[in-house]
């Protein structure tokens, strides 16, 4: 890889935590993909904010769940820039409910997206990423608070969790990692949804750092998963500030 600049995917690319991954990989010299669902304006605002600075973006839409539109998003991303080093799985739906009465197509609509679309991504890039390269997806510390009305979503990312070291095993020999990033409580719109600020309020202080997570927070580490970190591999890193 020396001399060639380093490409990034990045799914959900254009909000929230996926955006400011985004502009964090771009300050870090790699080209991005950057991957939306449907808002065009915002995938926009984000490519044109990593040129403003001086880096590289596209943006690209597609459905994650939907094998062809994610294998069109990365022949995309490699056509523009000549290979794909890094995947970040950040695209994902929340929907909460209590088990005894979760709307059950509410709950295949959110695992369509949270766990078929978190495979094919990985599939795609254990497809693609090259020798050196990083694939790190989305996870949730909020599973181990096993908090009332979370289960639909935290069983989704549960099964994130198994599927990344077995994935990191499949890859041996190829000098690959991946890893998941499990965010607490962090400041974005998914999360402050639907939310009272008494609710907001105790949630941030379930960690001794006494405040939500921000997403620059969550972008450090997956910087760090995607650049130096060579020899974390196979894992889930709780980033939540010391929550339990």
């Amino acid at each position: 890889m020396t001399g060639k600049q380093r490409v990034a995917v990045v799914t959900g690319g254009s909000r929230g935590i996926g955006r400011t991954v985004s502009a964090r990989l771009a300050s870090d010299g790699l080209a991005v993909g950057v991957v939306f669902a449907s808002n065009k304006d915002q995938a926009d605002a984000t490519v044109a904010e990593i040129s403003d600075a001086g880096g590289r973006a596209l943006a690209w839409s597609a459905d994650i769940a939907d094998e062809a539109a994610v294998s069109a998003a990365f022949d995309a991303v490699e056509a523009e820039y000549g290979g794909i080093d890094v995947v970040v799985n950040s695209a994902g739906v929340m929907s909460l409910q209590p088990v005894v009465d979760f709307d059950l197509a509410v709950l295949d609509r959110m695992h369509r997206t949270n766990i078929r679309g978190a495979f094919v991504v990985n599939q795609q890039a254990a497809r693609r990423v090259r020798a050196g390269g990083a694939i790190i997806n989305l996870s949730t510390s909020v599973k181990k608070l096993a908090l009332p009305s979370y289960a639909g979503y935290t069983a989704s990312k549960g099964a994130v969790d198994a599927l990344v070291p077995v994935l990191a095993k499949e890859l041996r020999g190829r000098d690959i990692t991946v890893n998941a990033v499990a965010p607490g409580p962090t400041a974005t719109d998914l999360f402050l949804q639907g939310k009272d600020e008494a609710t907001i309020d105790a949630m941030a202080n379930m960690n001794p750092m006494q405040r939500l997570g921000t997403p620059a927070d969550i972008a450090d580490v997956v910087s760090f998963l995607a650049g130096p970190g060579r020899w974390v591999n196979g894992q889930t890193v709780y980033v939540n500030g010391g929550m339990v």
